[in-house]
């Protein structure tokens, strides 16, 4: 599949709500397509790593800078670096948009699953984000209109090559 305005994708950003699997499916994505690969809760700054640590969620303006940097990163990889791969929860179409800005080549991957799933694997996971959060990320996503969508309730092996398929050209429902 070709990222926004026909160029081939550079990014993919695989986004959805915390424990959704973008870090796993995102690592294993690079792995397969030897890209680079990053988890933009690495770049969080600590005060929003210990914001969210006490079980508060992060504001619009604790977000921005963190967005903005997540940006030039894209364009980076994009424009001069190797492709990458992003796992960023990218909840709301603003962030998306900022993430992405006019940076042409980058493709989106939403991460969709059951709350109770996801629920269950944030709880058995040791990360900033606990799980009392989970219902403040279900409140704040807007799911994408403009990405792949994979079913995280799918085999890892499955959703992986689902995904290098698409991003090569072809659809994943052709390919099976």
């Amino acid at each position: 599949m070709s990222g926004d305005g026909g160029r081939p994708t550079r990014a993919v950003i695989v986004m959805g709500v915390s424990g959704s699997g973008k870090t796993t499916i995102g690592a294993a994505l690079a792995a397969r397509l030897d890209w680079a690969f990053v988890d933009a809760d690495d770049l969080h700054p600590p005060a929003n790593t210990q914001k969210m640590s006490r079980g508060e969620p992060l504001t619009d303006a604790d977000r921005a800078p963190w967005l903005a940097g997540l940006h030039r990163l894209i364009a980076h990889h994009v424009q001069d670096g190797p492709p990458l791969v992003l796992a960023c929860s990218a909840l709301k179409e603003r962030y998306r948009r900022t993430l992405i800005g006019n940076v042409v080549g980058v493709q989106l991957v939403f991460a969709r699953g059951s709350r109770d799933l996801i629920a269950a694997r944030m709880r058995a996971r040791s990360h900033f984000m606990p799980p009392s959060l989970l219902d403040s990320q279900f409140a704040a996503l807007e799911e994408p209109q403009d990405a792949v969508t994979v079913d995280i309730s799918s085999p890892l092996d499955d959703i992986v090559a689902d995904l290098v398929r698409t991003i090569s050209g072809g659809s994943p429902a052709e390919q099976r």
